[in-house]
């Protein structure tokens, strides 16, 4: 099962993984903001994660590592 973790330290809350994502189960967490003040991204399904990448890849902030 394929999962993703967020690096907290820097996600910039931009929101292009969840627009990159084909299955749509990333999105900004709107009860979280980080040090740097921004809401981080999250899995809202992992059972749903294909493992693509796809999140990983459009990263500006390589904030992103995707685990199969």
């Amino acid at each position: 099962m394929a999962r993703i973790i967020v690096d907290d330290g820097f996600c910039k809350g931009c929101g292009l993984c969840a627009d990159a994502c084909p299955v749509h189960i990333i999105e900004l967490d709107p009860d979280r903001i980080t040090p740097k003040g921004y809401h981080p991204a999250r899995c809202v399904d992992e059972a749903r994660c294909t493992g693509c990448c796809s999140c990983a890849l459009m990263c500006p902030d390589v904030a992103i590592t995707v685990e199969r």
